[in-house]
């Protein structure tokens, strides 16, 4: 019985519909758009390769257990599409991970974490370009 309440609500936190409305539901969050050049960029670029940098910046900067200057790793200026869809999706550092996804802190992420947190961020610069 414990493990399918565990399971449901694990399911629910994953599910990204209920994930969304609850950013949109934070004023800091909701506060975080792309601007026009960073549409462009995207266009211009294409998806997969702003895919690409996802993972690499995920990689690089959150998946280690003890990441490098940890709540200050992602930049907040408008500086790459990546940056701005992680602030708004809170998958920009270890402590918004877990406040958000319930992702733990101080362990390695693993494959799954990292696929998962892109697939967030990648929705959020979808739906963003879309509008």
């Amino acid at each position: 019985m414990i493990q399918l309440i565990w399971w449901m609500w694990f399911s629910m936190y994953k599910n990204l519909d209920y994930l969304f409305d609850g950013l949109k539901k934070s004023k800091f969050r909701s506060s975080f758009h792309l601007n026009k050049k960073m549409k462009e960029y995207v266009k211009e670029n294409g998806i997969s390769l702003i895919e690409k940098h996802a993972y690499n910046f995920v990689n690089e900067r959150l998946k280690p257990a003890y990441p490098r200057n940890d709540g200050k790793q992602t930049p907040m200026r408008q500086v790459h599409p990546v940056f701005i869809a992680q602030h708004a999706t809170g998958t920009c550092c270890r402590r918004c991970l877990y406040k958000w996804h319930k992702i733990p802190m101080y362990r390695e992420l693993t494959e799954d974490d990292v696929s998962y947190i892109v697939s967030v961020i990648m929705k959020y610069i979808v739906e963003e370009c879309a509008v």
